[in-house]
């Protein structure tokens, strides 16, 4: 008697750890290919952006695809990408996209940076307010996160565009550099290379591959943002203006190949990463927690792995991640991360669609 009672309690433990295993999580949008970028509307349901190009309303469990968007130009990592409401969406109804587009000079496409309003399940009043120039038929590093800080300027990431030799550390080309805007798409006076006759005056900082995440850090206002590596060298920066982060003249990432193209991982004259990744985890998507929803996690910071397909709890101390816990792991390909108006962490999901992050 006393045997079966112990095996009924062993098998009820196990069901019980498999069970909790299974419970990270909960579904929230199902179906979903590739959810590039999402964000709350003021009544909590979101907009979806599907790499492939469309555009998604999710809303009491029921999506619906908004219609007249830009031509998108879908070619290897291109595509629809990110979303991000105006901090006074409420006012004035503005919502701005980054995606691949194929207008402006040469072949192929580059990273757009457009603002639209939202009507009747449309886009309406779309406003181009930057375009990266000049297209190419590569199909790699277009970026592209967008992000608001306090006095409403609107941040911008685009990628390298696989032209590592030339694009990021010249100022004077696009690619490869994280941009400033006014929120109407005109160029702040205070941007650092206004005044540099040749400089791309939207310019904020240069240097970068190809980062898939940024956002303001809630508790110090910074701009964090993080990009892909070669193979390894993944980072994540602290971005400040002007500064150049060094790719590809230093990186602790070398050639696919295995032969290396730079030598130094630092130099005096370049802004080095709080944080590297040896090997790449390829980053995309990253969010602060800063809810109380998740009790001592507060003020870690999320980033997702599209390699290793888990998301990484990020444990700071300062400017510095201290420790990192794997979670998640083998959902799959983690695209985005988004703090949610209910304080509750949402995740898009490659082939599976967006979760929420139980506690």
């Amino acid at each position: 008697m006393k045997l079966k009672f112990s095996l009924l309690i062993f098998a009820f433990f196990l069901f019980h750890n498999s069970f909790s295993q299974n419970k990270e999580y909960e579904l929230i949008v199902p179906d979903l290919t590739n959810p590039w970028g999402f964000t709350f509307l003021p009544d909590n349901s979101m907009l979806i952006t599907e790499k492939a190009g469309k555009l998604i309303h999710f809303k009491n469990g029921k999506k619906t695809q908004i219609t007249n968007l830009p031509k998108i130009y879908v070619r290897g990592q291109g595509g629809f990408m990110d979303v991000e409401l105006h901090p006074n969406y409420k006012e004035n109804g503005w919502i701005y996209f980054t995606f691949a587009s194929s207008e402006g000079k040469g072949n192929g496409g580059n990273t757009s940076l457009m603002r639209a309003k939202l009507k009747d399940n449309q886009l309406i009043n779309k406003e181009i307010l930057y375009n990266a120039s000049p297209n190419s038929t590569r199909g790699q590093h277009f970026g592209s996160r967008i992000a608001f800080d306090k006095n409403n300027h609107v941040y911008f990431s685009v990628g390298d565009r696989g032209n590592r030799d030339q694009n990021p550390q010249d100022i004077t080309r696009d690619c490869g550099k994280i941009y400033r805007l006014n929120d109407d798409g005109s160029i702040p006076k205070d941007n650092p290379f206004v005044n540099n006759r040749n400089a791309k005056k939207a310019i904020y900082s240069y240097g970068h591959r190809n980062p898939q995440g940024m956002e303001i850090n809630p508790f110090t206002n910074e701009i964090w943002a993080h990009e892909h590596g070669p193979k390894g060298g993944d980072e994540i920066n602290i971005i400040k203006k002007g500064k150049n982060y060094g790719w590809p003249k230093v990186s602790y990432g070398i050639n696919y190949s295995g032969t290396k193209f730079t030598d130094k991982t630092s130099s005096p004259e370049m802004k080095s990463p709080i944080h590297y990744w040896t090997p790449s985890i390829a980053p995309s998507g990253m969010a602060f927690i800063n809810s109380d929803k998740y009790g001592k996690w507060k003020g870690n910071l999320l980033v997702g792995s599209l390699k290793f397909q888990y998301v990484s709890r990020c444990i700071l101390k300062g400017d510095k991640v201290f420790k990192e816990v794997k979670m998640l792991k083998d959902i799959g390909r983690v695209r985005s991360i988004e703090q949610g108006l209910d304080g509750f962490i949402y995740i898009g999901v490659e082939n599976l669609g967006i979760v929420r992050l139980l506690p």
